[in-house]
């Protein structure tokens, strides 16, 4: 399957996707979700009574407790049957995303320890390394500082005005420990064989440049290694092009599901916040770029249209993931050196997601918005270093950006609960945030080539089928 042919593919499954799934929403999905919504209304009725009632020792309130549980248990009824319906066109997504996590820990490994090895002494690696770290410190804060200023200037909560709920009211999400011993636990490995099993990216990260530096550092013996891991590299990446085949099968699945689930309704209801944060997304793009030029000049502008289509994938089925070991060949492809690429381009997948750091920041300040809550300059600043400092410790987390923001906002007095405002259209979202990762990572890894004078001109790179 050649490239060309490829994106053509993944365009075509993303419309079909979006033609099957609004038919299959309105002829199947349309009357359970009508049952969801109708259990949702009745929960927050519900709430709100019992948030109302002041003595809790009334038979009344006992009653109420009773028709909430019956109204959640509705819900869930609805909402397993509803999964159900749609199992046959999310497993398409899932078996190809299944596979990608197979090869993405491997691959990460094994290019990492190549790369390292090949920079050499620990003072090469110290050198990339903070030429990288500093690229990615500068990105993130760059990614936080625009969702809060862009947030502040759109206000898209100002329309909501809810109240505040009871504190006992919450959602399901489950909250990042903000702990330093939860976040050391996320970095520092415990085993390596454990951090493959789980895809836990940062840890394996960590052991991979204590084993590429001490393969280096043993001379000739290492070169075994080097080759051995080098070979094994490249067996991965055959596998992965065996994989990408089935690229456009999971993107119709993905899209499918999405839109099937939520229909097209939700793109109105939550129009407004939706078209500001994919608006803010596109500034976050040309930034990117801007500074990818700086560097790359016009080159920059060729990167970008090389990783189309990783950036389609990722886009397509909501996880950056998905696009790892495309990102990786196109950029050799591109001209980096493979020992650049193998280093910063898995530190990336870890420290460096501008389009999730964006969404952290937006979202967190669109819920304190929608409940009237005026968070001075001071504390939005403070929300924005929490915000980077717990988001390194959740690599590889399911919708890590819920998560984190779960863990983060309770500090501020935003109610837990307002997330239920964004989980309907998370995974809408999601799309963006993993498409600008992407770019991120790759802008990132080009740059990083650039200043360590290892970009070189563009190449063909011989793996078939990627």
């Amino acid at each position: 399957m050649t490239k060309n042919k490829l994106t053509l593919f993944i365009f075509i499954a993303l419309v079909a996707g979006v033609i099957t799934g609004y038919i299959y929403n309105v002829k199947v999905i349309d009357k359970i979700n009508d049952n969801i919504s109708a259990a949702d209304v009745q929960i927050k009725a519900i709430d709100t009574r019992i948030v109302e009632m002041k003595d809790t020792t009334v038979a009344e309130f006992k009653t109420l407790k009773q028709q909430r549980a019956a109204q959640v248990t509705e819900r869930k009824t609805n909402d397993t049957l509803r999964e159900d319906k749609l199992t046959g066109f999310s497993v398409l997504s899932d078996i190809f995303l299944r596979l990608i996590k197979m090869v993405v820990a491997p691959l990460v490994f094994t290019t990492l320890v190549v790369g390292v090895a090949k920079v050499g002494d620990v003072a090469s690696v110290g050198r990339i390394g903070g030429k990288t770290m500093l690229w990615f410190l500068s990105a993130t804060l760059v990614s936080l500082l625009l969702g809060m200023i862009l947030v502040n200037l759109f206000e898209p909560g100002k329309a909501m005005h809810l109240p505040l709920p009871d504190s006992h009211l919450g959602t399901d999400v489950k909250k990042a420990a903000l702990s330093l011993r939860d976040f050391i636990g996320h970095v520092f490995p415990k085993s390596f064989i454990e951090a493959m099993a789980n895809n836990e990216i940062l840890q394996i990260v960590v052991f991979a440049l204590f084993f590429g530096v001490a393969t280096g550092a043993i001379g000739e013996k290492g070169d075994v290694v080097i080759k051995a891991m080098d070979a094994f590299a490249h067996v991965i990446l055959k596998i992965t092009g065996y994989v990408m085949k089935l690229a456009p099968i999971a993107v119709f699945g993905a899209i499918t599901v999405v839109i099937a689930k939520q229909g097209v309704g939700v793109l109105s209801t939550y129009a407004i916040f939706i078209s500001e944060f994919y608006f803010s997304l596109l500034l976050l793009w040309l930034v990117i770029i801007l500074a990818g030029f700086m560097v790359l000049r016009t080159r920059a502008f060729r990167l970008v249209n090389n990783i189309k289509d990783a950036i389609l994938v990722a886009f397509s089925t909501s996880t950056s993931e998905a696009a790892y070991p495309r990102v990786l060949v196109e950029l050799e492809r591109f001209g980096c050196n493979n020992k650049i690429v193998s280093f910063v381009l898995p530190l990336g997948y870890s420290f460096n997601l501008d389009g999730s750091m964006m969404y952290m920041t937006f979202a967190s300040l669109f819920l304190a918005q929608s409940y009237g809550i005026h968070l001075a300059f001071s504390q939005q600043l403070s929300m924005l270093l929490i915000l980077m400092l717990t988001s390194k410790g959740v690599a590889g987390v399911p919708r890590a950006s819920l998560v984190v923001i779960a863990g983060t906002i309770a500090t501020f007095g935003i109610p837990e609960a307002g997330l239920a405002l964004l989980i309907g259209i998370d995974p809408l979202l999601d799309m963006g945030r993993s498409a600008t990762n992407v770019l991120g990572n790759a802008m990132a890894t080009a740059v990083v080539s650039k200043w360590e004078g290892e970009l070189g001109e563009e190449k063909e790179v011989l793996v078939e089928d990627l």
